[in-house]
């Protein structure tokens, strides 16, 4: 029966004061990928990637102040890759290929695991519950906040509705992921047509 090898640290990178150093940068985020993809969220912490990296902890720390942080840096750059925003002039088909495209990535990339287990430490740890509300949610929400403000430009819904239609969506979306339900693409559709349905005042 044969091992993997552990990987060697990478050679000392040096500071470059307050600013970040990109060779540094690039190198955490790399290492902090592999990582993810080889132990998920709960295997992944700041010192082995500080030492695949060869950059020092204090210096992590500085730029991603929690593990939370740092895989919030890496989420999103995959995320960005992996999942475009559509600008149909619809918004029930811009909802249903942006959540299909979101749901497909969760459930092929390592990031979405990740992500179930950084919902999961939320619960039970505030600096992750923090990371997560006010710095993973405002920007990886602002997307679909995006696409239901152009539709209540267009008429589509009413502009009140929007942070609600916003909730519903994410509620509908992390329910799937934590269940495991990604592969059921079919009840997308219905559901964006209700989110995306006017509210008529009794």
């Amino acid at each position: 029966m044969t091992t993997k090898p552990i990987p060697a640290p990478a050679k000392k990178r040096t500071s470059i004061g307050s600013r970040r150093n990109p060779e540094a940068e690039t190198a955490v985020l790399a290492a902090a990928k592999d990582l993810i993809s080889e132990k998920g969220y709960a295997g992944f912490s700041v010192d082995e990637v500080a030492r695949r990296a060869g950059a020092g902890k204090t210096t992590i720390y500085r730029w991603y102040p929690t593990k939370a942080d740092l895989f919030i840096a890496i989420y999103t750059a995959e995320r960005s890759t992996f999942v475009p925003v559509p600008d149909t002039g619809n918004l029930v088909e811009e909802l249903v290929q942006y959540t299909t495209s979101l749901w497909r990535f969760w459930e092929s990339h390592p990031a979405g695991a990740a992500l179930r287990g950084l919902i999961a430490e939320a619960q039970g740890t505030p600096e992750a519950l923090s990371a997560l509300r006010d710095r993973f949610l405002p920007d990886r929400t602002a997307d679909v906040r995006r696409m239901l403000s152009g539709g209540a430009a267009r008429g589509e819904l009413r502009a009140d509705e929007v942070d609600d239609k916003v909730a519903l969506w994410v509620g509908f979306s992390w329910f799937k992921l934590l269940v495991g339900e990604l592969h059921d693409e079919g009840a997308i559709k219905s559901v964006m047509m209700q989110i995306a349905e006017v509210r008529r005042d009794s």
